[in-house]
C-alpha cells in the first residue's frame, strides 16, 4: 500500500522498528521505562543533544500528543482558558517573583541580549501572572483559570538525571486560578477532582498525598503569616476532599505550602506528579488586584495545580505502570490488521483505511513481515489485533484478537471498529467490555 495512506508495516525499518527484541513482558525489567521506552521507539537521547535533553520519536510523540489534548480537554471542561507564554523572560521578572533569590542554584545562567539579561525560565509562574495583570479585573470575572502546557528549564545536576523523570526541558501541564479568598478552598478542591478523574483515565494510583511544608534551613520567603494562612487552607482542602495525607518538612515550595500527589515507580521509588497550591506570596509581589463589590481594590489569592504535573514524569510513569501496554486511547498503535496471506492483503488495507477514517491509529502487518504467530508475537502490545482470514475476507468479517488473550468470535468489520472507537472515546482502560463474547486465550 503506498505510504500517502498512512499504513506502516509494523517493523518498518528506521524511526518506527525497536532497536532490538523485546524481552518478556512478565520480566521485571521491562518495568524501567528507559529500557522500554528505547525498545519500544518511544524516546531516546544523543550526546550532541546533552544529558537531561530526551527527543521524542514518532511512538512517543503520539503518546505525549494524545496526553497533552486529554489534558487540554478536561481542563476546558474545567472551566480554564488556555494561554500561551515565551520560555524566556528578563532576570528582574525573576527578581521580583522571588525565584532569582530563592532559586537561582537550579536555574541556567543569565544571557546577555544588549543591555538585558535574559533567562530561560524555571517556572511559568510568573508569566501567568503578568497575563492576570495585564487586564483589570471585576470580582464577577474570578475565579480567573487560566492554564498551559508550557516548556520550562531547570539546571539539574548531571548524576540525578534519567530517562524522563528528570530532565533539564520539562514541558509542564500548569495552572494558575486567581480568585478571592473566600474561592480558594473549593478551587483548590476541585483541582484535587480534576486529579483523581486523570489518574482513573490513565491507570494511575496515587501512592499517598502528602502537605509539604517549610523546613529548617531552606530558601523560604520569610512572612509566618502567609505560611500560616496557606497551610490553614491546604489542611482545609484535604480534610474536606476526605483524603489521607501526611505532612512532609522540607518539601514546601519557596513561597507557600503545597499537595503533592506522590506515585511510587515498579523500583519502589517515590516521586512527585501533581501539585495544589494556595499562593498569596505572587500576587503581592506583582500587586495584583481585583475591583470587588465595594469598588475598592482587593488583593487575589493564586491557586497553583499541575495535574499530571512534567509531561516527560508522567510518560515516564504510565511505560511502567503499563509495561508498554497503554490504555487503548493513549496507545500509539490501537489497531494492527494482520491479513492470513497475500489473497486477503487488499481486504487488510481496506480494513485500514476505515480504521483511519474513523481516527483510529491502525497499522498493517502483512505476510511479508514473517508467519502469522510471529506477527502476532510482535503486536502484543497493540490493544487489538484483526486477522483477516479466507473466510473473513469473503464474508466481509474480522477476528479479533485482544492485548489480554481474549479472541471474540469473528464480527462485522464495522461492528470491530465501532467497539474500538466506543472504548477510545470512553478513555478508560477496558477493552471489550463486561459481555460474554469472549473466550479464553
Amino acid at each position: 500500500m503506498p505510504r500517502g495512506f498512512g499504513v506502516l508495516p509494523l517493523s518498518a525499518p528506521g524511526l518506527l522498528a525497536p532497536p532490538a527484541p523485546l524481552a518478556p513482558l512478565e520480566e521485571p525489567v521491562m518495568h524501567d521505562h528507559r529500557r522500554l521506552g528505547r525498545e519500544l521507539a518511544l524516546f531516546d537521547t544523543d550526546p550532541l543533544i546533552g544529558a537531561g535533553l530526551p527527543y521524542w520519536l514518532p511512538d512517543g510523540a503520539v503518546v505525549r500528543h494524545t496526553l497533552e489534548e486529554y489534558i487540554r480537554e478536561a481542563e476546558r471542561e474545567a472551566g480554564y482558558r488556555h494561554v500561551y507564554s515565551p520560555v524566556l523572560g528578563k532576570r528582574e521578572l525573576y527578581e521580583i517573583s522571588g525565584h532569582w533569590a530563592h532559586y537561582s542554584d537550579d536555574m541556567f545562567p543569565p544571557m546577555e541580549l544588549g543591555a538585558e539579561q535574559v533567562v530561560m525560565r524555571p517556572s511559568l509562574c510568573p508569566h501567568h501572572a503578568l497575563i492576570y495583570r495585564s487586564r483589570s479585573h471585576s470580582y464577577r470575572e474570578l475565579p480567573l483559570r487560566i492554564a498551559e502546557l508550557g516548556g520550562m528549564y531547570r539546571s539539574e545536576l548531571s548524576g540525578v538525571l534519567g530517562g524522563l523523570t528528570r530532565v533539564r526541558a520539562i514541558q509542564l501541564n500548569d495552572a494558575h486560578v486567581f480568585c478571592t479568598l473566600d474561592q480558594a478552598v473549593d478551587e483548590a478542591r476541585a483541582a484535587l477532582d480534576l486529579i483523581a478523574r486523570a489518574y482513573a483515565d490513565l491507570g494511575i494510583e496515587a501512592a499517598r498525598y502528602r502537605l509539604s511544608l517549610p523546613g529548617e534551613g531552606g530558601k523560604y520567603v520569610a512572612d509566618p503569616e502567609l505560611w500560616r494562612r496557606a497551610t490553614a487552607l491546604l489542611r482545609e482542602v484535604l480534610d474536606g476532599a476526605g483524603v489521607d495525607y501526611e505532612e512532609a518538612e522540607g518539601e514546601a515550595a519557596f513561597y507557600g505550602p503545597k499537595i503533592d500527589v506522590q506515585i511510587v515507580d515498579g523500583a519502589g521509588r517515590e516521586a512527585t506528579l501533581s501539585t495544589v497550591q494556595i499562593d498569596f506570596h505572587q500576587p503581592e509581589r506583582f500587586d495584583l488586584h481585583y475591583i470587588g463589590a465595594d469598588g475598592a481594590k482587593h488583593r487575589p489569592v493564586m491557586v497553583h495545580r499541575s495535574v499530571i504535573g512534567s509531561v516527560e514524569r508522567a510518560v515516564a510513569h504510565l511505560i511502567e505502570q503499563h509495561g508498554g501496554a497503554f490504555p487503548v486511547w493513549l496507545a500509539p498503535v490501537q489497531l494492527v490488521v494482520l491479513p492470513v496471506a497475500g489473497a486477503q492483503a487488499a481486504c487488510a488495507e481496506d480494513v485500514v483505511r476505515q480504521a483511519l477514517a474513523r481516527g483510529l491509529r491502525a497499522e498493517l502487518a502483512g505476510p511479508e513481515h514473517g508467519s502469522l504467530g510471529a506477527r502476532i508475537r510482535a503486536a502484543r502490545l497493540v490493544p487489538y489485533q484483526a486477522v483477516i482470514g479466507e473466510r473473513e475476507a469473503a464474508a466481509g468479517l474480522a477476528a479479533p484478537r485482544l492485548r489480554d488473550g481474549r479472541r471474540p468470535e469473528p464480527v462485522p468489520v464495522g461492528e470491530l471498529l465501532d467497539r474500538v472507537a466506543e472504548q477510545v472515546a470512553a478513555r478508560g482502560t477496558g477493552l471489550w467490555g463486561e459481555g460474554g463474547e469472549a473466550s479464553g486465550a
